[in-house]
């Protein structure tokens, strides 16, 4: 254990001063006790975040709390199972528009929407992987992009999705009796979702299953020599993935009201992955930061004189500057 422990020291020197801060923060977080207690405080500040800030702010934070959703979820088949996955957007499209043609065509309860939402992203997600996931490297990652593609094509060209304007006039759901209408209502909702989901995701990562998909994404040939079933594995992965989107998507869509092809565009998959690469795959922590880090960075700059109007233009510099410096991720993988 100490050889492991001094090997990862001396990776993380290499990497600077910032090496040295993820390399202490590991040694603090190995205490359970301490661990807890940084999550506690976290929590705690997250839950008070709306009674000291302004409804811009929490929109804001609401906003990556939801990156945090679609991130944890692609991290699922991209970081725990290094599967490349550019169309992502798709499984969020596949949630969002069966609740909102559920809601808006048929008057649905919204809560009744969301069984049909996750059965309808596993049928997908089945029909998606199980001839793909045999593919590898870039020819993965294209058939990932075509999908994403003919998802949002599709969802323009039928009526029943609204063609290229969508759907609006989508109702809100009541939650304990209390109608949820406003930023407030909505931001501990995505909180309790970013909560539920870091649980699932640790619970996967610590079991039999997660150790399997990590075998495969270290190395699949030696993971198959082993006995593990590899096609079986990624498609459990792909599904878990696209049901943790479809199901962000559902609330997403009652969340704004309304619904468009615009909303699943390639870049959305592109920001999405960005959150996961940028933030350092397999890591939980390390997903949270780089959704946040893409959700709130460009506003810091918004109101700024002369770098308002080109906050993305620094936010691009600042990302190449970050994945040079950080190429593991802002809070990488810990290697034993």
């Amino acid at each position: 254990m100490e050889k492991q422990k001094s090997k990862f020291i001396v990776n993380s020197k290499k990497l600077g001063f910032f090496g040295d801060v993820v390399e202490k923060c590991y040694v603090l977080l190995d205490n359970k006790k301490v661990k807890w207690m940084v999550f506690a405080a976290i929590l705690a500040l997250a839950i008070l975040f709306p009674l000291i800030s302004t409804n811009y702010w929490i929109s804001v934070m609401q906003n990556a709390m939801f990156f945090m959703l679609l991130a944890l979820g692609l991290n699922i088949i991209v970081g725990y199972t290094g599967i490349c996955n550019f169309g992502f957007a798709a499984h969020f499209a596949i949630g969002a528009y069966v609740t909102a043609i559920l809601i808006r065509t048929f008057e649905w309860n919204f809560w009744l929407t969301l069984p049909i939402s996750l059965v309808a992203s596993i049928i997908v997600a089945c029909i998606v992987a199980g001839p793909t996931l045999r593919l590898r490297s870039d020819y993965l990652a294209i058939v990932t992009l075509g999908f994403g593609e003919i998802v949002r094509i599709t969802a323009r060209n039928l009526q029943i999705t609204g063609a290229a304007s969508g759907l609006s006039g989508i109702s809100r759901p009541e939650l304990f009796g209390i109608h949820l209408t406003t930023i407030s209502h909505w931001y501990y909702v995505f909180l309790a979702l970013v909560v539920l989901y870091i649980i699932i995701s640790n619970r996967i990562k610590n079991s039999r299953f997660g150790r399997a998909l990590e075998y495969i994404r270290e190395d699949e040939d030696a993971a198959m020599a082993m006995g593990v079933n590899t096609a079986k594995f990624k498609l459990f992965a792909f599904i878990v993935g696209a049901v943790m989107g479809g199901l962000a998507g559902s609330f997403f869509t009652v969340r704004m009201g309304a619904i468009s092809p615009q909303s699943f565009q390639f870049i959305m998959s592109a920001n999405i992955l960005l959150a996961v690469v940028l933030g350092g795959m397999g890591k939980i922590p390390g997903v949270l930061i780089g959704a946040a880090f893409i959700a709130i960075f460009p506003e810091l700059f918004r109101d700024i004189p002369f770098i308002g109007t080109a906050r993305m233009l620094f936010f691009g510099i600042l990302l190449v500057v970050v994945m040079i410096k950080r190429p593991q991720g802002l809070w990488p993988e810990r290697r034993r």
